[in-house]
């Protein structure tokens, strides 16, 4: 597989003198095209800074960042800015829309910087998408009148506009119930399945057993790592055990 993003020793820290606190302590990884990834650890471990710091949303103190051959300390911010837009796909826990539009305004606005002219194909794209992840029948909700499930659901057909190469989520499911966290999760894969590749940041090893590789962070540094590599005879439930098993071994 080739390489879609590498951090290499990426060190970040908050505070200065003794009051510093090292979030990501010389952290290194290696993301392939169209893989699926998962991070899991504790709170504070570090796992949601390395995600922003990956997608260029917080810079590192030291080390790299390299995304499809593009070194992201080398950008300046409107180039940092354009590349985000138009290269990656962000899903947060509590999705960010504006309460004065409806949910297909919401989806739409983002992709209208680089598409004013062309507001017709941006709405059908929009409409497609949110046909595809079956929420088209919600297009005139405000985001009040929604579910959660619905509204992440809405926040993966913004991700998707640009068309990404990678879709960063921030404990994507961390905010539903169990069914429509497993309804987002199957979405995501059936991204992935697409060639998209997808990390995301977990703290439910239900989540993280639908990835195909897990990293364990703790203390700001990566410790361990699985490989699910036979996709054609998955067992959630077995992946699940394996992954507790592991946290319990490493203390996590």
């Amino acid at each position: 597989m080739e390489h879609l993003l590498y951090g290499k020793e990426i060190v970040k820290s908050y505070g200065e003198d003794r009051e510093e606190h090292i979030v990501l302590d010389g952290v290194s990884l290696e993301i392939e095209k169209g893989e699926f990834v998962s991070v899991m650890g504790p709170s504070g471990s570090g796992k949601s800074t390395l995600l922003y710091t990956l997608s260029g949303m917080d810079p590192a103190y030291s080390g790299s960042v390299v995304f499809d051959g593009c070194r992201l300390s080398g950008l300046k911010e409107d180039a940092l800015s354009d590349l985000r837009r138009n290269k990656m796909g962000f899903v947060f826990q509590q999705p960010a829309f504006l309460k004065n539009l409806n949910l297909l305004d919401n989806i739409i606005l983002p992709a209208m910087r680089d598409n004013r002219r062309n507001v017709r194909a941006v709405t059908l794209k929009a409409k497609n998408l949110m046909k595809k992840v079956g929420i088209e029948e919600l297009e005139e909700r405000d985001i009040t009148q929604v579910s959660g499930g619905q509204l992440q659901r809405a926040g993966i057909c913004r991700a998707l506009m640009s068309e990404p190469d990678i879709i960063f989520g921030d404990e994507p499911t961390g905010a539903l119930n169990s069914k429509s966290a497993q309804e987002i999760m199957a979405l995501l894969k059936e991204i992935n399945a697409e060639g998209t590749a997808v990390l995301v940041v977990t703290h439910d090893a239900k989540v993280a057993a639908k990835t195909r590789r897990v990293l364990f962070m703790q203390d700001g540094k990566i410790v361990s790592e699985l490989r699910f590599e036979n996709e054609k005879t998955e067992n959630y439930d077995k992946r699940e055990d394996i992954i507790m098993k592991r946290m319990q071994q490493i203390g996590i």
